[in-house]
């Protein structure tokens, strides 16, 4: 391998005279610099240790992930700065590539490669002098520390979960006309009979007739049950266009909650609504808006104990309005959140685990977001972001990087 200056320097180090030092350093701070703004460039995060997992250096964009102030992260250990890091374990192995998410600043999917760095040592007779750090891939010798490059690959995780949802819901789809062709008729002729044996039981005097009126009341409860579950199914799987109308979203968000008005009075929990006055209108199905509505509502309550408070907040933005919902119930853990919008996940008792899902269907209909915040015992926050009917295009500034205009 060709020597670089730093190599030939210490090669010379007997050599220079006192009057040469300067220049030498002015030379290697005009390089450090040099390769600062190179390493501050690129998209990819650089972060290197010494052999303690202590930080010697991180570029712009590792900040930048991982929500880091430089100047307060050198010196310190990784996994300090980097919670939930086994920094010991991966310092244990050679070259590691690992796939994390991480929470904060923002959730993210990263790559994490890693490589020890290490010094080469060569016999002074049978070699110059002493090469600098090599990554353990071409040298082997001292180890000295770690380089570390961060990748960011949200993207094509969501996409290949997008994908993998899609490919579910379309096998769902295909079950779903079965599904209901098969229940749906048996069930409707239960009922029938049910209808039939209520009568004769109402010729029936004493406690006998009233027991088997009530075995009927119980059976006629499990069947509105199981239709229930098939109409739910089928409204989170099939495709539907929205009727869309310019819409009020506080007005639906209002009728919502009076839809609850005696659950929010028996079960005495607190709605408190911050609905910004000055919100334009939106192109929405208000029917289903309002049945989105209606599910993160049911949700929230069902997750809270008696006097829990539940926090509708709406909001605008540039792009978007903001409709949040936050309740003081027990929260999700971080394992389980990334479960809520699976096909009868449920981490309630009574759930049928769909929900969620038919939520997250009519806000990408309307073409919005939907986002949920959580950690275990802490409540929930889930955050749904709707398009202005007034915003269709965005243009951008002079120097924008970016080369055409994006929609809404």
């Amino acid at each position: 391998m060709k020597a670089g200056f730093v190599e030939k320097l210490i090669g010379r180090l007997g050599k220079i005279g006192p009057e040469e030092v300067q220049n030498y350093f002015l030379r290697l701070a005009q390089e450090k610099g040099f390769l600062e703004t190179v390493f501050n460039s690129i998209q990819e995060g650089i972060i290197v240790t010494d052999s303690k997992g202590r930080i010697t250096y991180l570029n712009d964009a590792a900040c930048q992930l991982f929500g880091l102030e430089a100047e307060d992260s050198l010196g310190k250990r990784l996994d300090e700065r980097v919670r939930g890091l086994d920094w010991n374990a991966l310092s244990r192995e050679g070259a590691v590539s690992r796939d994390m998410e991480i929470f904060y600043p923002t959730n993210r999917f990263i790559n994490f490669y890693s490589v020890p760095l290490v010094i080469e040592r060569q016999d002074s007779v049978a070699g110059d002098a002493v090469p600098g750090p090599r990554s353990a891939s071409t040298a082997t010798g001292e180890r000295v520390g770690h380089a570390i490059i961060l990748r960011d690959i949200t993207e094509s995780r969501r996409t290949e979960q997008q994908t993998m949802e899609s490919e579910r819901l379309n096998a769902l789809t295909l079950l779903a006309a079965g599904v209901a062709h098969e229940i749906g008729n048996p069930l409707n002729s239960l009922n029938i009979h049910l209808q039939l044996i209520e009568r004769e039981a109402r010729k029936l005097d004493g406690a006998k007739g009233a027991e088997l009126q009530e075995s009927v009341e119980v059976a006629r409860a499990e069947i509105n049950r199981l239709d229930s579950i098939i109409t739910q199914f089928l409204r989170a799987i099939r495709p539907t266009r929205p009727q869309l109308r310019p819409e009020n979203i506080n007005t639906i968000v209002e009728e919502a909650v009076r839809f609850f008005a005696l659950e929010i009075k028996d079960r005495d929990i607190v709605v408190e609504q911050e609905l910004r006055s000055d919100l334009p209108l939106l192109e929405l199905d208000r029917d289903q808006m309002k049945q989105a509505f209606y599910n993160v509502i049911k949700n929230s309550f069902e997750a809270m104990k008696s006097r829990g408070i539940l926090r509708i907040r709406t909001d605008l933005d540039e792009s978007h309005v903001i409709v949040r919902f936050t309740d003081t119930g027990g929260g999700i853990s971080a394992e389980n959140l990334s479960r809520v919008f699976e096909p009868y996940f449920t981490t309630k008792t009574s759930g049928t685990g769909l929900g969620l899902l038919i939520v997250r269907r009519i806000v990408r209909e309307h073409g919005g977001e939907l986002s949920i915040e959580s950690s275990e015992g802490k409540g929930l926050t889930l955050t749904i972001r709707l398009p202005h009917i007034d915003r269709r295009v965005r243009m951008l500034e002079a120097g924008d990087s970016s080369s055409k205009l994006s929609e809404s």
